[in-house]
């Protein structure tokens, strides 16, 4: 699997007046986010206004983003839904060649139990070899993922990670201390709070702002790493 470390984009879908998927600025956009060295892209996520487009025009999102990425850098997808069953169909619909993984939210306005949260996502990770990167994002879906919950899910081989967007940033270095190291990252949702994330010990940052200004987003993460190779050697010192 490609790495998935430091500065991914939460990329837009671009529409024209007449409210159809305007290709070329997303041609365009992909390519700019690229040259601004970001290092993997996410489609079809909350920003990219998944929850209102239909099939086809997800599967000509995928197939537009795949031609002008042309593999130079790893590919998140955005496959959610609050309706286990239609996640599975749609992971089965959909051509995931050149996907290096899975984003997907935990269900939303059912507000599932615990239990009901690990079932949908176990079940998920049951029909598909894919990576998953789970996405809690409760002020949006209504219902937190908690601890308790991640650790259970990590034990699944393809469960590889979480797009953490609760805001509460106790709750994210609780989710960073029980990490298991060797496979699961934990990744902020939240742009704001991207320099306590990483220095807490968190991966990267899926960004929406980072797609405007991409060079200087990518700066940030830069230093924010160095910053933190520098905290290491003067508490190893």
């Amino acid at each position: 699997m490609k790495k998935l470390l430091g500065l991914g984009i939460a990329l837009i879908t671009p529409f024209n007046k007449q409210g159809k998927i305007d290709f070329t600025s997303l041609e365009n956009l992909v390519s700019y986010v690229i040259d601004g060295g970001v290092k993997y892209l996410v489609l079809l996520g909350t920003t990219g206004e998944a929850c209102t487009l239909q099939l086809k025009e997800k599967i000509d999102i995928i197939n537009c983003v795949k031609n002008v990425n042309n593999d130079r850098l790893p590919i998140v997808l955005g496959i959610g839904s609050n309706n286990t069953k239609k996640v599975i169909y749609n992971l089965n619909r959909i051509n995931l060649d050149s996907i290096d993984a899975i984003l997907s939210v935990c269900p939303y306005y059912n507000k599932p139990t615990q239990k009901g949260i690990y079932n949908h996502f176990k079940k998920i990770s049951d029909n598909t070899d894919k990576n998953i990167i789970i996405y809690n994002v409760p002020h949006r879906t209504g219902c937190n993922i908690n601890i308790e919950t991640i650790n259970k899910l990590i034990k699944k081989k393809n469960i590889i990670g979480i797009k953490e967007a609760s805001g509460n940033i106790i709750q994210s270095y609780n989710f960073i201390k029980k990490k298991n190291k060797k496979k699961f990252i934990i990744l902020s949702g939240d742009d704001n709070l991207v320099l306590p994330i990483i220095l807490g010990g968190g991966d990267g940052i899926i960004s929406v702002i980072g797609q405007a200004f991409p060079k200087e987003f990518s700066k940030i993460i830069l230093l924010i790493k160095k910053k933190l190779i520098m905290l290491i050697k003067y508490i190893i010192i």
